[in-house]
């Protein structure tokens, strides 16, 4: 495919264009061209209009005998999109355009006409100033007259508007004043609305923070006072105290803290199961200086184990001190030694 696009072809060294022979055509010879339509027009045969710009497959000859300037005119055949009827138009390269020769109608051509008249009268009023002055002083004559009279009309048109129109200036004024006033107090209305809006956005914001702030201080104040109701007023008397002296029960004293030699021994009550095996023996102590060693004797009955039980549980209720268990036990062994005394 490359072979025929190249620019050059190969000549060989025998070449001799004088020996290709040379083709016998005839001068008006033509040839089928594509073109389109040069003007508007008309068929003459069935009055179809063709449009500017239709494209068309002409014949293309040259005009015999007809050159302009040593241009050459050429002549174009074409054929109605109707009614097939010949129509035929030539270059005119002295106007830069086609001239229409027979077939159709051109249209639109009275303006080129019109244009075509003042340049002719132009032309034929210039040779007659090149050689006559007082031609030239009299055409300037009626050029300044024709632009007086051309000037005075125009004042006429105007002044006979103005008298038809009665345009009322101060009424297109205070309608313009008018406007502007409205105008004005439409943005200041608008404004004044968008403070309020911002305004109002802020009060909502401000209300809804004291909202939750008060929420949180009813919240507060609440569980103060749960804690307020919970606690007792004699409280307050025994936060100071240890665990092992903080109040008494009904059925006897409750002991926090449980003594090593009660954890290896057992309490004095007796109570449990290995109540009946403890032996109580006497104490050897005085009232005036109790030994911290109290050894207990184990009752002869099981109505003597009672009564000492009870005896104890009375003397814990009557007298409450700082030292806590211990000076409880000693008050219970003092009681049961008073007992046996008795006896």
């Amino acid at each position: 495919m490359s072979e025929r696009k190249v620019l050059n072809k190969y000549y060989p060294p025998d070449f001799d264009p004088s020996k290709i022979p040379k083709l016998k055509l005839p001068k008006d010879r033509q040839y089928v061209v594509r073109l389109m339509a040069p003007f508007n027009m008309r068929c003459k045969t069935c009055g179809e209009y063709i449009y500017k710009g239709k494209k068309f497959n002409a014949r293309k000859e040259t005009v015999q005998n007809e050159l302009y300037m040593g241009l050459p005119i050429f002549r174009f055949y074409i054929k109605c999109t109707r009614c097939l009827a010949e129509i035929t138009f030539k270059t005119d390269p002295e106007n830069t355009d086609y001239a229409m020769e027979h077939g159709a109608t051109r249209n639109f051509q009275a303006e080129k006409l019109i244009e075509e008249e003042e340049k002719r009268i132009q032309q034929e009023r210039e040779e007659e100033e090149l050689n006559n002055p007082m031609k030239v002083l009299e055409n300037r004559t009626k050029d300044s007259k024709m632009e007086m009279e051309v000037l005075e009309n125009l004042q006429e048109l105007k002044e006979l508007n103005q008298r038809q129109a009665q345009v009322d200036y101060e009424g297109m004024i205070s309608q313009y004043r008018e406007l502007e006033r409205r105008e004005r107090e439409r943005e200041k209305e608008e404004d004044e609305r968008e403070t309020k809006e911002m305004l109002d956005r802020a009060l909502v914001k401000r209300l809804r923070d004291s909202d939750s702030d008060s929420e949180k201080e009813e919240e507060s104040s609440s569980t103060q006072s749960m804690k307020s109701s919970s606690d007792k007023p004699t409280d307050i008397l025994t936060t100071d105290k240890p665990p092992e002296a903080q109040g008494t029960s009904a059925a006897g004293v409750k002991r926090a803290k449980t003594e090593s030699w009660e954890r290896s021994v057992g309490t004095l009550g007796g109570g449990g199961a290995f109540g009946s095996l403890l032996v109580r023996k006497k104490p050897t102590v005085t009232v005036s200086k109790p030994s911290p060693a109290v050894t207990a004797a184990a009752p002869t009955s099981q109505k003597d184990s009672k009564a000492s039980t009870a005896g104890s549980t009375n003397t814990a209720k009557a007298v409450v001190t700082q030292n806590g268990s211990s000076s409880l036990s000693l008050l219970g062994a003092y009681s049961d030694s008073d007992s046996n005394d008795s006896e």
